[in-house]
């Protein structure tokens, strides 16, 4: 009879734990390959990495300007956005190792002392009990809850660290784009002051050939309203100068002040070599590696959720040293050590456990759908990038040729103006004297396009390490 219940108990077992693993709550976590999107994903993370790929360059070899370096490194050192990434992956540490932690048996002493005394004979001693237990409870891990526990806290560790590396790379990029942005305001500043000067020149020529009786008060009279329109465009590039000048300040974590940043700076950054596999490059990016952590963490979720139906396997042990044994006291005291075991099965909550795996699935299935539009996302991001460096190149070029050309025509009509050459006008030299500095300006702004979008290219392939 005993050979049978046996028999019997262990086939039950048997059953039981084949049913469990067909739910699998013991399985770990691997990356999905049910899509075509995320099955190249899967791929591309077995791939080896390139590490001259742009993206996978460290930050110093992007950007090697003395001043640009000395700058990333003192925001990367006190910027307050990455101080909190930092202790957010410090507070996801904690939690992992109580996380792990849990696998061992909690301890508790609670000593405690009574007396006691009947007023009915007042020859009689008070009488004082003591007893000092150790309490030791241990959770059987049968069904992988605190093994799920334990892998969700390391998947949400994992998150944090990448999240702390997307803040960092947020950081540099935001640094060195704020960079040029100064050096570029402060480029068209240096211009137009010296257009200025150059067009008050201009306005006392008109003067003097007003005199000279070869042209009219119209012509003195708009070269000056010209004069004034630059002196006030310049007002506007100093209001931009000293915000961006603040801007610089924050990402630092220092009081507001002026930063002596070249107007010549500019970004000569190593040849673009890219991944092989494009996918590649956007497993490379940290929020495309947050998002997936995420999933490991909602999907670990899930899998406590089904563990909550199985039943909690508890061993407890008491011992110490007392003089109370039952209701009586006696000295000395003795030794007492008492066993337990308990299982706790769930047969009836009121609808929690359903509801709280069917909440579980579907905020699974909320993290599948955001990786897969990160990685879309991502995708579009690093499509946009190259595109827009690429364009601003070109743009740049263009620019350059255009400014030198109307510099000479410049020359050319002012020269033209002064010898009362037939046909050239003050409305020609305003023209090209117009001309000349809107053209000065474009190419500084371009320049500083591409420098942004190399920046942006650099931090879309997950650069920044």
């Amino acid at each position: 009879m005993k050979t049978r219940k046996t028999i019997i108990a262990a086939t039950s077992l048997a059953i039981s734990m084949a049913g469990l693993s067909s739910c699998n709550i013991y399985k770990k976590y691997e990356t999905p390959d049910s899509t075509a999107l995320t099955a190249e994903y899967k791929k591309a993370l077995e791939s080896d990495i390139d590490s001259t790929a742009f993206g996978n360059l460290r930050w110093q070899e992007v950007f090697t300007d003395p001043t640009l370096a000395s700058l990333i490194q003192q925001a990367l050192d006190n910027n307050t956005n990455l101080k909190n990434a930092k202790l957010n992956v410090d507070i996801a540490h904690a939690q992992l190792k109580g996380a792990k932690l849990a696998y061992l048996p909690s301890v508790a002493l609670a000593p405690s002392g009574q007396g006691s005394k009947f007023f009915t004979d007042p020859s009689q001693n008070m009488s004082w009990g003591y007893n000092i237990p150790l309490a030791v409870n241990w959770e059987i891990d049968v069904f992988a809850k605190l093994l799920n526990s334990k892998r969700g806290a390391q998947a949400a560790y994992e998150q944090s660290e990448a999240y702390r590396q997307a803040t960092r790379s947020q950081i540099i990029s935001s640094v060195a784009t704020c960079y040029y942005t100064i050096a570029m305001l402060q480029s068209q500043l240096e211009t137009s002051q010296s257009t200025a000067k150059l067009w008050e020149e201009s306005v006392q020529t008109m003067k003097d050939l007003k005199e000279a009786g070869r042209l009219t008060e119209v012509a003195v009279v708009q070269s000056e309203a010209q004069y004034y329109g630059i002196l006030a465009s310049i007002t506007d590039i100093e209001v931009s100068l000293h915000e961006m000048n603040n801007t610089m300040s924050l990402l630092l974590n220092v009081m507001p002040q002026r930063w002596a940043i070249p107007s010549s700076a500019t970004l000569n950054s190593p040849a673009i070599a890219r991944e092989a596999i494009p996918m590649r490059e956007l497993a490379s990016r940290p929020d495309v590696a947050a998002a997936e952590r995420s999933l490991a963490v909602a999907y670990y979720s899930t899998n406590s959720a089904r563990a909550a139906f199985y039943p909690g396997l508890s061993i407890t042990a008491n011992g110490g040293f007392t003089n109370m044994l039952g209701s009586a006291i006696v000295n000395p005291g003795k030794f007492f050590i008492n066993l337990a075991g308990s299982l706790a099965a769930p047969l009836f909550s009121r609808g929690q456990n359903i509801a709280r795996l069917e909440a579980a699935k579907a905020q699974q299935q909320q993290a599948m759908n955001n990786f897969e539009y990160t990685l879309m996302s991502a995708s579009a991001e690093v499509s946009d990038a190259l595109t827009l460096y690429e364009k601003s190149v070109e743009k740049n070029k263009a620019l350059e040729v255009q400014a030198s050309k109307l510099t000479n025509a410049v020359d050319f009509t002012q020269e033209l103006l002064k010898l009362g050459s037939y046909g050239t006008t003050y409305l020609d030299v305003l023209t090209a004297q117009q001309g000349l500095l809107q053209a000065q300006i474009s190419s500084i702004t371009a320049l500083n396009a591409q420098n942004r979008a190399l920046i942006n290219l650099y931090q879309s392939l997950g650069g920044g390490r």
